[in-house]
């Protein structure tokens, strides 16, 4: 889906100290979180991967965008070619020239196709044909003079045609073993986006994972206390992560991760992208209550051991409260204040979420200081 991504790389500033306030969006959002998660290595596994080349007619990738059965996930960021670039590549069709292959991943739940990557050619061509480009008139632009400003109605009938019978190759995977998760898409998708500002993990699960898990998160993301908490939404969907970390270890336990974290969050993702109405309703009312709790009991200084947001910390003392909440309503704010500054003084604790996070023994071990600490059973 990424491939000819024209958007500047993102700025790696190092951030300023946290001041009091709600610390401001950066340029990527990664930037606030301490998450040495990011740099875990992958997971040893391997895929029994089938593919096979089909063609289709521009007529025939047009008609199946239009019913969803080739689809490209809503994303913010996902078209970024300009009306020119666009143009050049229908007109390369009309030229009779060959043009890139697109990669498609099939669902063997729906047999419906995700577009992988492709999405910028197959999408322009579906503006061109509905005559409509960013809530425009599609009309070429920087083309041959014989093309130049013309709408795909305008074109001559023979053009329409050779147009519409034009072929693109595309390939298309399925993922046949392991059979009880898709997780390969996840790694086709981030070795094929190879253009100028590469995906982060949250933005490939919110396009291979659309659907119900993903309306989850954005509710929860907007959930006030949590945006007090964490500032500005990230543009790179980190807070987004950190939502979905969090109810993986709620609703798995730490007992069944396995790193790397990547992976694990990509599995639950995965697993609960079709999530029912009814657990998703309870989800998000233990992310409000929980987050809403945190506020209360710690303020601005929440999961901030060293000014910016720990990840690891995050992760532990949210599934703790979560945890406590399970048994009692509400919790006062002074006791929440206090487990939280005693379990923060603890070195072993501490430990855990400086180095190597995702290591399996640290992770066990801030969870169950955690659960001590917050008197909340695991």
């Amino acid at each position: 889906m990424a491939d000819e991504r024209n958007d500047p790389a993102v700025s790696k500033e190092p951030p300023a100290a946290h001041s009091g306030a709600p610390i401001e969006n950066g340029a990527g959002g990664d930037d606030r979180v301490d998450d040495d998660a990011e740099n875990d290595e992958e997971e040893n596994i391997a895929y029994n991967i089938s593919s096979y080349g089909a063609d289709y007619t521009v007529d025939g990738i047009v008609k199946r965008l239009r019913e969803g059965a080739f689809y490209v996930p809503s994303f913010q960021r996902s078209y970024v070619w300009s009306i020119t670039q666009a143009s050049r590549f229908v007109e390369s069709l009309l030229f009779g020239l060959p043009v890139p292959g697109v990669f498609l991943a099939k669902e063997s739940e729906t047999n419906k196709h995700l577009v992988v990557d492709g999405q910028q050619r197959l999408k322009s061509l579906q503006f061109f044909f509905d005559n409509d480009f960013k809530s425009g008139k599609f009309r070429l632009r920087n083309v041959n003079s014989r093309w130049s400003g013309k709408t795909f109605h305008e074109l001559g009938e023979e053009e329409r045609r050779y147009l519409e019978d034009s072929v693109i190759h595309c390939t298309i995977f399925k993922q046949d073993r392991p059979a009880d998760d898709d997780t390969s898409f996840y790694h086709i998708f981030e070795r094929l986006n190879t253009g100028g500002s590469t995906l982060y993990p949250q933005e490939i699960r919110h396009c291979i994972d659309h659907g119900k898990i993903t309306e989850l998160l954005d509710r929860c993301n907007d959930v006030p206390d949590w945006r007090y908490i964490f500032g500005k939404k990230s543009e790179r969907l980190k807070d987004q992560e950190l939502i979905l970390r969090f109810m993986a270890f709620f609703v798995e336990g730490h007992s069944r991760y396995a790193r790397p974290m990547k992976d694990f969050l990509n599995k639950f993702s995965r697993k609960n992208r079709h999530i029912a109405y009814e657990k998703s309703h309870e989800m998000y009312r233990v992310f409000r209550d929980t987050v809403g709790t945190v506020r209360g009991a710690l303020g601005e200084t929440a999961f901030r051991p060293e000014g910016r947001l720990n990840a690891a910390v995050y992760e532990a003392v949210m599934v703790a409260v979560a945890r406590r909440l399970e048994r009692e309503s509400a919790l006062d704010p002074r006791s929440v204040r206090e487990s939280c500054e005693n379990l923060l003084a603890n070195d072993e604790f501490r430990n855990a979420c400086a180095r190597a996070t995702t290591n399996e023994r640290n992770v066990e071990t801030r969870h169950r200081l955690a659960s001590s600490f917050f008197d909340a059973e695991t």
